[in-house]
C-alpha cells in the first residue's frame, strides 16, 4: 500500500459513523438496512458514508434484488494494517533530545 491509498483510508476512517460501520462489518457482511438501524441518519447519508468507504476500497458492495450488502475488503484492510504497523519509531527517536536542535 502506498501513502496516497493509506491517506484515503485515514480520511475515510476520520468520521465516527464510518469507523463504526467498519467495526460493524468486522462481524461479516451486512445489508444496508441493518447498518441504517444502528444510526439515527437518513438513507442518503448512509449511502454517502458507504460511497466513501467503497471508493477507498475498504468496503465491497453487492446487490441482491432490492438490497445492497456491504463487507470489508480484507485484502485492503490487511494492507492498511501492515502499512500502519510499519510506522515505528526508531531507537534514536525514543530519546528525549531526538527532535531538538543542536546547540
Amino acid at each position: 500500500m502506498n501513502e496516497i491509498d493509506a491517506a484515503l483510508i485515514c480520511k475515510a476512517l476520520s468520521d465516527a459513523h464510518r469507523l463504526k460501520i467498519v467495526k460493524m462489518l468486522t462481524g461479516g457482511e451486512l445489508c444496508a438496512c441493518k447498518l441504517l438501524e444502528a444510526f439515527q441518519i437518513t438513507q442518503p447519508t448512509l449511502s454517502h458514508h458507504m460511497k466513501v468507504l467503497v471508493e477507498c476500497n475498504l468496503v465491497t458492495t453487492r446487490k441482491e434484488w432490492k438490497n445492497t450488502y456491504y463487507a470489508l475488503n480484507c485484502e485492503t484492510l490487511t494492507s492498511f494494517r501492515t502499512f500502519i504497523d510499519s510506522l515505528n519509531c526508531s531507537q534514536a527517536c525514543q530519546k528525549k533530545d531526538c527532535c531538538q536542535e543542536e546547540k
